[in-house]
């Protein structure tokens, strides 16, 4: 089945969005690259926000005339929004928008637009029109607005100064979520379903052991 997705933060950078849908930041092969098709779009009635103390950000249904800038990929398989669900986390809960795609202005052709659609969405935003309007699925943040700043969130300063902690060589440092869909990849993959010995269940009872061990040595 194939999925259309409206993503608003750090998966509209290609790399990011590349590491979690297919575990590199680049495509696999040429045939991966072709199976995504990107545009720019907007969202109408939410307001996008800083996620207090976190290079993220979050969206949140608004009565407000407040849009939210962003791309729409399609062409996403089960897998992939499977991966997605993971990297998201219970901060978010995955629904159902009604987007606009944005056309460029002065005569950008479609292949120019869909080029720009995972770039930067900075660029001659004044001139964009919008088009037709598409369903898909996006991210809506359920973790509490006391969590939230009430400052947008800034693409082109995440792309500038943070993305290399996301995937460049700081990445296997900070992990940002990653970790987390590499684990239940594994576990799916691995036919102990995660109880072999170094599966990631068998793993997190080795931890919880060595908790347990430290607490009772303290306690005598």
């Amino acid at each position: 089945m194939s999925h259309t997705a409206f993503f608003y933060g750090t998966l509209m950078a290609p790399p990011v969005l590349h590491r979690v849908i297919w575990g590199s930041s680049t495509p696999p092969t040429p045939a991966h690259a072709s199976l995504l098709h990107v545009r720019p779009a907007i969202l109408h009635a939410h307001q996008r926000h800083k996620v207090k103390h976190a290079d993220y950000p979050a969206i949140l249904p608004t009565n407000a005339a407040a849009t939210v800038r962003g791309t729409l990929v399609e062409g996403l398989t089960d897998g992939d929004i499977w991966r997605l669900d993971i990297f998201e986390g219970s901060e978010y809960e995955r629904r159902r928008v009604k987007v606009r795609v944005l056309h460029g202005g002065q005569g950008q052709s479609r292949g120019e637009e869909e080029e720009q659609g995972m770039g930067s969405l900075t660029q001659n935003e004044q001139d964009n029109v919008e088009g037709e309007q598409v369903e898909a699925e996006t991210y809506i943040w359920i973790a509490g607005a006391h969590r939230l700043e009430s400052e947008e969130w800034d693409f082109a300063e995440f792309v500038r100064e943070k993305m290399k902690r996301w995937v460049g060589r700081e990445a296997a440092e900070t992990d940002e979520g990653f970790q987390e869909v590499d684990d239940a990849v594994a576990a799916l993959q691995d036919p102990t379903g995660g109880r072999g010995t170094n599966g990631t269940i068998s793993q997190q009872l080795n931890r919880a052991g060595e908790s347990e061990e430290t607490l009772l040595k303290s306690a005598v």
